[in-house]
C-alpha cells in the first residue's frame, strides 16, 4: 500500500508522491518558548513524530528532512521576561530547555533541522522587501504589511469568505491599513524590546510580525516549495494562511507546501476545547510526571490524528495497563521481526492510528498464545510507532513524581478489592484497582503456584 494523506488544501485524502524521493522535506510549526507546553501541543508533536517515523520507514532515514521550528520572538516572551523581571534570552533558553524534555519525555525523535526565528532575520527582510518589489506589501507608520486584495485566492486553505476571515481574523484596528485584512510583516520595536534593522528604508529599528517567521525558516531549510507542511487546526487561519501568502507572493509560486496536514483539537472532560485561555489544559510536564511518557503517547494516538481527542485520565491509565501487556509480551522477542502489514497498512492510509492500535491487540493475542513471531512482530510494530522504547525492568519501576508508598494502605486496600471481586461488585473493584494506579501501584492478578488460588501481587512504578 501506498502512502496517503488527507490534504487541508485539496480537502481529500491523497497519494503521497514527494518532489524528491531522496529528500523528502516537512515542516512543522514549533512552540513559542515562554511557558511549558500543553498536552494540545503535545498532540502535534506527536502526531508529526509519527509521521516522521512512517516517512523515514518508507523513503529512509537519510531520505527525509524534518524541520521543527523554535519561536523566540514574540509578545507573549517580551511579557514573561518582564513579569519575572528577567532577560528575554533567560526566558527563551529555559523554556527551550523545558520544551526539548518534554518532547524527548513523549518519546518525539529530534528533528532533522530545527531553526530559530533570531537566526533567520535576514531571511525575514529578504522576503518584506521582495513583496514591497512586487506590489504585495507596503510600508505604513514604520510598519511593513501585507496587502491581502493582492493575491485573488488568498482564503484557499481556510475556505473563508473574506467576510468570515475579516470577522474572524485577529488583527489590530489600525488607521494605517489600507485594508482591515491586511497584517503585519514588519513593526516598530517598544523601548526594551528585541530589535534588528529594519527593511524598506524603514529608519527606526523593528522586529518581525509572527507569521514571516515560519515563511522564512522553512523557505530556508527546504526550499521555495516542500513536501509537507503541517499544525494544529487552530494554526489553519491565520497563521498557515498568511504563510502561504507571504511564500507564494515573495516567490511567485503556485503553492507552498504541497500537502497541508492538521491535528485536531484535545477536548476536556466537559466537552470544550482544551486551552490555556479557558483554564482548562494541563502540561505535558504536569502529564510526564503523572505517567510514563509512552502512555501519554498512547493515549494521544488514540484517536484519529484529524478527530477531536477526548482527554480523561481513564484514558491515560488505559493506554498504560495496554502497554504493560506489550512489554510483558514482547520482552524476550526476537530484535528482528517483521513489522506486521496490517499496523503498516494502517499508518500509511493517512496515519489511522485506531486502526494500527486495534491491529497490534490482534498481535498481543496472538502473542499470549506464545507465537515467537507475533511476539517479534508486536515488538518492531510498537517500535516504528515509538513504543517499547525501554527495557521490561525500566517500564516496571517507574512510578509517578513525588509518590510514596504507604504499603499498609495498599494491603488493605488490595484486601478490600479482594473482597469486592468475591461479591462480584466489580465496580468497586475497578475502583480500587484505579485508586491504587493513582498511588503509583501496579496490580498483577493470577493464581498462586503453589496453592492454585486467585491472589493479588504488586509493584511500584518509578
Amino acid at each position: 500500500m501506498v502512502l496517503q494523506l488527507y490534504n487541508t488544501l485539496t480537502r481529500r485524502k491523497e497519494r503521497f508522491e514527494p518532489i524528491d524521493p531522496t529528500n523528502v522535506r516537512m515542516y512543522a510549526c514549533g512552540p513559542t518558548v515562554y511557558d511549558f507546553i500543553h498536552i494540545g501541543n503535545g498532540r502535534m508533536l506527536v502526531v508529526f513524530d509519527l509521521l516522521f517515523r512512517v516517512l523515514r520507514h518508507t523513503f529512509g532515514p537519510e531520505h527525509v528532512t524534518y524541520a521543527r521550528n523554535i519561536t523566540d520572538v514574540d509578545d507573549k516572551i517580551n511579557a514573561r521576561a518582564a513579569e519575572e523581571g528577567v532577560a528575554i534570552a533567560d526566558v527563551t533558553e529555559r523554556t527551550t530547555r523545558q520544551f526539548h524534555a518534554d518532547a524527548a519525555g513523549l518519546l518525539c525523535l529530534p528533528p532533522t533541522v530545527e531553526p530559530r526565528a533570531t537566526g533567520h532575520i535576514d531571511e525575514m527582510t529578504a522576503i518584506c522587501e521582495l513583496l514591497v518589489e512586487k506590489g504585495h506589501a507596503y510600508v505604513a507608520a514604520g510598519h511593513v504589511l501585507f496587502d491581502v486584495p493582492s493575491m485573488p485566492d488568498y482564503g484557499r486553505l481556510s475556505n473563508r469568505s473574506v467576510e468570515e476571515m475579516e470577522a474572524g481574523a485577529r488583527v489590530d484596528v489600525a488607521p494605517y491599513k489600507r485594508s482591515p485584512m491586511d497584517f503585519v510583516l514588519w513593526k516598530p520595536s517598544k523601548p526594551g524590546e528585541p530589535s534588528w534593522a529594519s527593511p524598506c528604508g524603514i529608519a527606526e529599528p523593528g522586529r518581525p510580525g509572527w507569521h514571516i517567521e515560519c515563511s522564512a525558516m522553512a523557505g530556508k531549510h527546504l526550499g521555495q516549495v516542500f513536501d509537507i507542511h503541517g499544525g494544529g487546526i487552530d494554526l489553519v487561519f491565520p497563521h498557515h494562511e498568511n504563510e502561504i501568502a507571504q511564500s507564494r507572493c515573495a516567490h511567485g509560486t503556485a503553492v507552498m507546501a504541497n500537502v497541508w496536514m492538521h491535528n485536531g483539537f484535545l477536548e476536556a472532560e466537559a466537552g470544550e476545547k482544551m486551552s490555556k485561555s479557558l483554564g482548562n489544559f494541563i502540561t505535558v510536564r504536569e502529564l510526564l510526571d503523572q505517567a510514563p511518557g509512552e502512555a501519554g503517547r498512547l493515549a494521544l494516538l488514540s484517536s484519529h490524528y484529524r478527530q477531536p481527542l477526548p482527554w480523561t485520565e481513564r484514558l491515560v491509565f488505559d493506554s498504560r495497563r495496554t502497554l504493560d501487556l506489550w512489554y510483558e509480551l514482547a520482552a524476550d522477542a526476537d530484535d528482528d521481526g517483521e513489522i506486521a502489514p496490517e499496523v503498516l497498512d494502517a499508518l500509511l492510509d493517512d496515519l489511522n492510528t485506531p486502526r494500527a492500535i486495534a491491529a497490534m491487540h490482534v498481535l498481543r493475542a496472538e502473542a499470549a498464545k506464545g507465537s515467537s513471531d507475533a511476539k517479534a512482530s508486536l515488538k518492531a510494530s510498537a517500535r516504528l510507532m515509538g513504543f517499547l522504547q525501554s527495557s521490561l525492568e525500566t517500564w516496571r519501576a517507574w512510578r509517578p513524581a513525588g509518590v510514596t508508598i504507604d504499603e499498609t494502605r495498599v494491603d488493605a486496600l488490595i484486601t478490600a478489592r479482594l473482597e469486592a471481586r468475591k461479591r462480584k461488585d466489580f465496580a468497586e473493584s475497578d475502583r480500587i484497582r484505579d485508586e491504587l494506579a493513582a498511588m503509583g501501584v501496579q496490580l498483577k492478578d493470577g493464581k498462586n503456584k503453589e496453592t492454585g488460588e486467585f491472589e493479588t501481587t504488586w509493584e511500584t512504578k518509578r
